[in-house]
């Protein structure tokens, strides 16, 4: 795509990228090394980071080093590895004195889950047949697999297997206009015990939980009520790792930083919990979004994409 022709057209743009994406890998300037190290020539892909995406939202004042244009500027000290030595930005150099008395912003959208404190009790699926929907998790992806499989049943109810990677699924609506929950499988997180739980839920963003225990997924999903949205990891009835994101229960208030070390620290617990996943939270994240392919979960139950339909429960 990015060639002579094509390349005014062109920008980049990222979705759903971590803290940790950026501290480890980068954020535009890992888009720009990427698309060089793939055989872009390296003058077109400067062009869509800067000029063309400067021209597509109308932002004529930049983009380009010449009279009469703002002066942001990054300084390189190598072009094809993006490896940036200094910024400007106005004419000025982009330092920790740079955001010395920046007003505060006041928060919004606070105390967004209204959900009430569960009880084990709502997580329980009664048996039903024998084989049922899965939900298939492929690594790296946003889209699954609906798989078919069985599922055994305790006590007239259908229970994990953490043994065959068969994990419970569940999605509560957190908006306060109803209490629905969707309940189901899911195959793919690899957690041999514990269970995890999440706000961020696209596009809807209810409550979702995964877990190989009803207990410790209640644990799980009221602590995420206390801390008014997040992610957290729950092991043996015990909060091991969390991080909460209070603001619409979507984004934190607290620096960079802080949320980095938070974010290392939750990645480190779940991996002792068995799941081999590099982004758990952001895998569970997709898991309710009813217009991917194939098998997803919303708070009125599974869903097949390919049909568009409500699984009956």
């Amino acid at each position: 795509m990015i060639k002579p022709e094509p390349s005014p057209f062109l920008g980049f743009c990222t979705d759903d990228r971590t803290p940790l994406d950026i501290a480890e890998e980068g954020h535009m300037d890992h888009l720009i090394r990427s698309a060089i190290r793939l055989g872009a020539p390296v003058a077109h892909v400067y062009r869509a980071a800067t000029w063309s995406a400067a021209r597509g939202f109308r932002l004529y004042d930049r983009g380009l080093v010449a009279p009469g244009h703002r002066a942001d500027l990054v300084l390189l000290d190598d072009l094809e590895d993006c490896a940036v030595n200094r910024v400007i930005r106005n004419g000025r150099i982009v330092g920790p004195h740079s955001f010395d008395g920046r007003p505060a912003v006041t928060p919004v959208g606070l105390d967004s889950v209204k959900l009430e404190p569960v009880a084990q009790e709502d997580f329980a699926v009664p048996a039903g047949g024998s084989v049922q929907s899965v939900i298939g998790l492929e690594p790296g992806k946003i889209l699954t697999e609906h798989r078919r499989i069985e599922v055994p049943v305790v006590g007239g109810r259908m229970v994990a297997d953490p043994s065959r990677d068969l994990l419970k699924i569940c999605v509560f609506a957190r908006h306060g206009s109803n209490r629905n929950i969707g309940r189901g499988f899911v195959q793919g997180f690899g957690l041999t015990e514990g269970a995890l739980a999440s706000s961020v839920g696209h596009d809807s963003h209810n409550i979702c939980v995964v877990g190989a225990s009803d207990a410790d997924m209640r644990v799980a999903v009221n602590r995420l009520i206390e801390l008014q949205g997040g992610f957290v990891a729950v092991r043996n009835g015990q909060v091991v790792g969390e991080l909460a994101l209070p603001l619409a229960g979507l984004m934190s208030l607290e620096p960079f930083e802080v949320v980095e070390a938070k974010l290392r620290s939750l990645r480190a617990a779940v991996r002792v919990m068995g799941c081999p996943l590099a982004e758990p939270f952001l895998q569970l994240a997709f898991l309710p979004l009813p217009v991917i392919p194939h098998l997803k979960i919303t708070d009125r139950g599974m869903v097949d994409v390919d049909r568009f339909e409500l699984i009956a429960a």
